[in-house]
């Protein structure tokens, strides 16, 4: 190695008297940082659980005005049909239970010997493990009749149909 300036060598540390640049850890607002620290996640998890909680009855407020809204206008349209005649549309929003027992024609033949529908009234739909909407019902000959109609989801669809009437 060829002879050329030697890298300078540190000197040594400080002596005793040297004061250090703290005399201990710093405290100051140790404690506060802490709480203010705790304070702000319990405050995030509550917004998180409760802003998830909120969203859960929400959904479920919504499906429910869903439901019930679809019930209603299930009803209102199979009750239209009856009193328009169209006998091929109110067979169409029967379930598939009631369609399997009973054929288009022999619907048509029942429904037609009935008396006829002049008015209906659909009320509130009763949402419980069955959907269950009650009709007042209007006839030709002026009488009326409470009537509950029984609707079930269709599984393929999702919709509500008409399964019975009592």
């Amino acid at each position: 190695m060829p002879p050329g300036p030697q890298p300078s060598v540190p000197g040594p540390p400080p002596g005793p008297g040297v004061a250090p640049p703290f005399a201990a850890p710093p405290t100051e607002g140790r404690n506060a940082r802490l709480w203010v620290g705790l304070g702000v996640g319990a405050l995030a998890a509550v917004l998180c659980c409760g802003g998830g909680a909120a969203a859960v009855v929400g959904l479920v407020v919504t499906g429910t005005q869903a439901v019930g809204e679809q019930a209603r206008a299930v009803t209102g349209d199979y009750y239209q049909a009856l009193s328009a005649k169209q006998y091929d549309k109110a067979y169409a929003l029967l379930c598939d239970d009631v369609r399997g027992r009973e054929s288009r024609s022999q619907f048509e033949r029942r429904v037609a010997a009935e008396p006829e529908i002049t008015s209906y009234r659909v009320g509130e739909p009763e949402l419980t493990n069955e959907v269950t909407v009650p009709v007042q019902v209007t006839f030709a000959g002026g009488g009326t009749d409470e009537q509950q109609v029984e609707l079930t989801q269709d599984r393929q669809t999702g919709t509500l149909e008409v399964c019975g009437i009592s």
